[in-house]
């Protein structure tokens, strides 16, 4: 039977490598579809809660789990061997960046490597990992024929199609796999042609891009383009902080503008799998071709440079209350890259609580989503630690010197912020309308509306 009917009658078989904000959603949203479904990652502890029925990401609710691996649709293994039983591999592993922010490809290695080992004849290979253009035809691809012996094109299918993955949205509420369009560029006509056939059963929308390469460039330009228009009005803020001007005022004027304009916000940095990642992916690459994005650098530096700011704000915020950041007792109030969700890659957080700690303070934090918080292992400090999140209550709030809001979920009764911290930095206008603007400094405000009695 052709891979073609197979994907058709929905009996083909499918492999999703790496099970984590990418894999997983992916894995369970093709099982409901009706294929079968078998989930590879070295964790074995994520691999003994799926196969236990439990999931371990807010955006694939356990119910939902539960259903697919009753139904035998749905099953995790650490064992690559799996490969050789399926019709479709999906590449879903993460692509950081190391400390010189050079991209890291050792997850994609490795896992293109280990599928190499037991591809076959007629499958297809779709890597969904968001990286540099040329990844797919010039790291996989060479992988993959060498290992197997096997020419791609011809004996085995390749394609890429990046994941488009808003963490925090459900079905009711947000984007998701189900209802996100999709681009795809595969190695061939065919290959592109049988990828599609495939991804059409999650989303009609297939846009078709002519090769790999295109569709790698596209998913960076989605996320550089945050990138670019977070850091524009950053730093307008921090311009809006010397004219006495509120961003956040600004802001909501102009997104009354029906047309030509979409609202971005200040913060404490950008974080996440891609934002913070893409534009070094890219600037990286570039210079193979001589080439020096510099337009695309200089807003990642800006946004780079926001934790500073904030600790900067949390200095001035001691002083004029005769108090020095060394020794002051800070509470940090959400460490997630964003609101609502409990991933806490790269996030902002994570570099305002170094800081923070290189200043001599004694750093605590809360965040209802994320338990545990790590940190370290850099110029800030040589050993790696982690902190665990405690309580927000009105005995903690009084205990602290200066409370600094760097993620606002809004589940937090940020009220109860207001009226318990002596002293509040926020960087995320969580703390809006609610008064007590003479403890309270707000990234992007006027100085003088959150003037501090000694």
């Amino acid at each position: 039977m052709s891979l073609e009917t197979k994907i058709a009658n929905k009996t083909a078989r499918i492999a999703v490598v790496g099970l984590g904000y990418v894999g997983l959603p992916l894995a369970v949203e093709l099982a409901r579809e009706g294929f079968s479904v078998v989930g590879i990652d070295i964790d074995a502890r994520k691999v003994d809660s799926l196969n236990q029925r439990v999931s371990y990401i807010p955006d694939v609710p356990t119910a939902k789990l539960r259903q697919v691996v009753a139904k035998k649709k749905f099953s995790a293994t650490t064992d690559y061997a799996a490969i050789e039983t399926v019709d479709v591999i999906f590449i879903c592993v993460p692509t950081p960046f190391d400390a010189m922010k050079a991209p890291d490809l050792r997850p994609v290695l490795s896992a293109t490597q280990s599928i190499a080992e037991h591809l076959r004849a007629g499958q297809l290979v779709v890597l969904q990992s968001t990286t540099y253009p040329g990844t797919t035809e010039e790291v996989c691809l060479p992988i993959l024929e060498q290992k197997s012996g096997l020419r791609a094109g011809k004996d085995f299918h390749l394609a890429f199609s990046p994941e488009r993955i808003d963490p925090g949205a459900t079905s009711s509420k947000g984007w998701n796999v189900k209802n996100t369009p999709k681009t795809l560029g595969g190695l061939t006509p065919r290959c592109t042609a049988l990828a599609k056939k495939l991804l059409v059963h999650l989303t009609p929308e297939v846009f078709v891009v002519s090769s790999p390469r295109a569709a790698e460039m596209s998913k960076l330009l989605e996320n550089i383009f945050r990138s670019v228009n977070i850091a524009l009005v950053n730093e307008l803020a921090l311009l809006c902080e010397r004219m006495e001007i509120d961003i956040w005022e600004v802001i909501e004027a102009a997104k009354t503008k029906p047309f030509g304009f979409m609202p971005f916000y200040p913060g404490a940095g950008v974080g996440g799998h891609c934002i913070p990642v893409d534009p070094y992916y890219l600037s990286w690459k570039a210079r193979e071709f001589d080439f020096y994005t510099r337009f695309i650098e200089l807003a990642a530096d800006v946004n780079q440079s926001m934790p500073y700011h904030v600790v900067q704000l949390a200095h001035e915020t001691l002083n004029r209350v005769g108090k020095s950041l060394r020794d002051a007792r800070v509470l940090v109030l959400g460490v997630a890259f964003k609101p609502g969700v409990d991933d806490a890659r790269n996030s902002p957080a994570e570099r305002v609580i170094e800081l923070l700690l290189a200043a001599g303070a004694q750093v605590q934090y809360h965040d209802p989503f994320v338990p545990e918080f790590h940190i370290g292992d850099n110029v800030f400090r040589r050993e790696p630690m982690t902190l665990k999140s405690i309580p927000l209550t009105r005995a903690a709030l009084r205990a602290c010197d200066l409370a600094v809001i760097v993620t606002a979920h809004k589940t937090v009764d940020y009220r109860l912020v207001v009226t318990h911290a002596p002293l509040i930095v926020d960087s995320s206008n969580a703390t809006k309308g609610l008064g007590h603007a003479e403890k309270i400094t707000r990234l992007g405000a006027p100085r003088q509306s959150s003037t501090i009695a000694a």
